[in-house]
């Protein structure tokens, strides 16, 4: 009778373990099981959910199968089930166990905003306005507000700002990210003016700034700054007009409708470099680091004039006849285009 006994217990052991051995590989094979989605989808994980809850939430978001074996999961791995919140990025070759061990690391997804050089403040607001998962806490504030948000002691934020690709989590305020901008330019500035021809006829780092998004407006092609600086730079020298479009369509604000007329040119603004001596009094976009650079340090160079050549670039040219040339054959140009 007792060898009968043990018997029966051995095999309920034998049982046992083969069940516990069971489900072991069922929990082990929900870890493994693939996500189910075919393309990258992002999750967030709010404060205060639970790991069940996270499975759940995974589930009626259709990243994974329903499965009664993924609830033992912090059994056999707790570390998995160590949540944090945030919003993360779920590729389509993830499994499970990837998904859990990326909430549990903290790891969010990084977005990019790339604030474009030559733009206006105004273009960056809507363009931040417009970007994924930024809180808007520029919303109703003035510029001069934001500029004091920024620590800035200006009212106009127009080339204070450094245009970059700008990476950030989630729930990153606007405000953050213009900060590292406004940051990022003091520093670029600080630096170059610091390390600029000793004659360019510029008192100021300010000033620089000014000229910079001049240039940034006048070219956008990075083999062409240091000749662009160096016209204007020959022009202050010479006291005379800088006379450049960019200004004088940033004078005219909303009544620029895409061209310049005669009168455009000859209607005064604070602005208008046709009809005022120096630079106007402040940038009239966002200059990029080249721009800057171009600005402190411009090319040594015997031009006065330029005008577009019709291919992308710019026709320089040291006395007003050889520019008036280029004119004409640019005009041409255009006509033999259309």
């Amino acid at each position: 009778m007792l060898k009968k006994l043990v018997i029966v217990v051995c095999l309920l052991a034998l049982i046992a373990a083969g069940g516990v051995g069971w489900s072991y590989q069922q929990v082990k094979s929900s870890l493994d099981q693939s996500v189910l989605n075919q393309e990258d989808v992002l999750i967030t994980v709010k404060a205060g959910t639970s790991y069940r809850g996270l499975l759940n939430q995974l589930v009626s978001e259709e990243v994974i199968a329903a499965s009664p074996w993924t609830r033992f999961i912090p059994r056999l791995e707790p570390q998995l089930a160590q949540l944090k919140t945030g919003t993360y990025l779920i590729p389509a070759h993830m499994t499970l166990r990837d998904v859990l061990a990326l909430v549990a690391s903290g790891k969010e997804h990084q977005f990019a905003i790339t604030l474009v050089e030559g733009d206006r403040f105004v273009d960056w607001l809507d363009q931040l306005k417009a970007a994924p998962h930024i809180v808007h806490a520029t919303d109703g504030m003035t510029e001069p507000d934001i500029a004091k948000a920024l620590g800035a002691n200006v009212d106009k934020l127009e080339g204070y700002l450094l245009p970059e690709t700008y990476h950030y989590t989630a729930g990153t305020s606007d405000l953050d990210i213009l900060r590292r901008a406004y940051r990022d330019m003091n520093t670029l500035l600080s630096g170059a003016w610091e390390k600029r021809d000793a004659d360019i006829p510029l008192k100021t780092p300010y000033e620089a700034l000014i000229m910079a998004s001049i240039i940034e407006k006048e070219t956008a092609v990075d083999g062409e700054r240091g000749v662009v600086s160096s016209v204007f730079m020959n022009r202050l020298n010479k006291g005379m007009r800088l006379q450049t479009d960019p200004t004088v369509i940033y004078g005219m604000g909303d009544k620029y409708d895409g061209n310049i007329r005669k009168r455009d040119l000859r209607t005064p603004t604070p602005y208008n470099t046709y009809t005022i001596f120096g630079l106007p009094p402040t940038p009239i976009a966002m200059p990029s680091k080249a721009s800057v650079l171009a600005a402190m340090k411009p090319d040594d160079s015997g031009y006065y004039y330029f005008v577009a050549d019709g291919k992308g670039g710019h026709k320089f040219s040291k006395t007003l006849a050889e520019h008036n040339r280029a004119v004409r054959a640019y005009l041409r140009t255009l006509r033999n285009n259309k």
